[in-house]
């Protein structure tokens, strides 16, 4: 996949030349903040727009500031993997580890996985407190409107950038970073550390709970096969599904599944993608890894000039 992969003339790609940065707990709090400062510009560029009138701003905002937000992370990303390339060992952000399973079968089983998840997290939401009207307001926005705009922002920004920080950048550095033992963290804790850093991002703990828990679903397929496009994929899939939704009129003013559906269907199909959540689970659970530390391949900057 060239998005991840260094071009011959040595000049890097959008993200292959991260793969020397393997950031620890420390680095992680780095990255937040980087990306607090990212946010500070884009709204300094969606602020710039306001001479074209409210309604640019509201409707083409996004589309600019949204990328910017991560640009910050990703310099600074790039600054430290190209100062650690000639001495430290690099790790692929994006990998395909997918035996004895298969590529094409583990894109199926993480659509699959993705459906079930965002049902049964339905429940979860139905037991919140009322969101406020603010917020809901704000979110509403980011799935009505102009569709192409929301798709481009919800469905492709989203889990191309957001992919690349929480499981390219913070999960694998936290599976790959060594203590002055040789050691390195438990593959549990840094998949639930990770899914607690993209839930913290969201900055609501309406979206923030779903989150973590579909944070810990990528954070386990990317530990078992190291590959962001499977959880580039999963992030696609579950943000369609709520795009789709906020876009159906028939849909846009329920706040569950419950709002639509009779109670016994509801809590059949609850149980019944309960099931296949644990059936995917499963099957993920053979691959097997080469290190300890998960499905990310070892990279040397020969290995990434192909």
């Amino acid at each position: 996949m060239a998005l991840f992969r260094k071009a011959k003339n040595q000049n890097y790609d959008l993200w292959s030349g991260c793969a020397w940065y393997v950031p620890g707990v420390g680095g992680m709090f780095t990255l937040l903040g980087l990306l607090l400062c990212g946010t500070v510009l884009g709204m300094v560029a969606m602020l710039a727009l306001t001479p074209l009138g409210m309604e640019v701003m509201t409707e083409y905002g996004n589309l600019i500031s949204y990328p910017l937000m991560f640009i910050p992370a990703l310099i600074y990303a790039r600054l430290k993997s190209k100062g650690n390339e000639l001495f430290e060992k690099g790790y692929a952000l994006d990998s395909s580890n997918f035996a004895p399973v298969g590529g094409i079968w583990m894109a199926l089983l993480c659509i699959l996985g993705t459906v079930a998840l965002a049902f049964d997290l339905d429940a979860l939401t139905a037991v919140m407190p009322a969101m406020p009207d603010y917020l809901e307001e704000a979110l509403k926005s980011m799935t009505q409107g102009k569709l192409w705009i929301n798709f481009l922002c919800v469905s492709i920004f989203a889990p191309l950038f957001e992919e690349w920080l929480c499981r390219g950048l913070v999960l694998r550095g936290l599976l790959n970073r060594k203590r002055p033992d040789g050691s390195s963290m438990k593959p549990a804790y840094a998949i639930m550390l990770s899914a607690l850093f993209f839930a913290v991002i969201h900055l609501n703990i309406w979206q923030a709970l779903p989150a973590f828990i579909i944070g810990c679903f990528m954070g386990y397929v990317y530990y078992k096969t190291g590959s962001l496009k499977l959880t580039m994929l999963i992030h696609f899939v579950n943000n369609t599904i709520a795009l789709a939704a906020g876009q159906s009129e028939a849909l846009k003013d329920c706040e569950t599944w419950m709002d639509v559906l009779p109670a016994a269907l509801y809590w059949l199909l609850f149980a019944a993608f309960a099931l296949l959540l644990v059936l995917v689970l499963r099957k993920i659970s053979t691959i097997s890894t080469a290190r300890p530390e998960g499905g990310s391949d070892e990279v040397s900057a020969e290995s990434l000039s192909l």
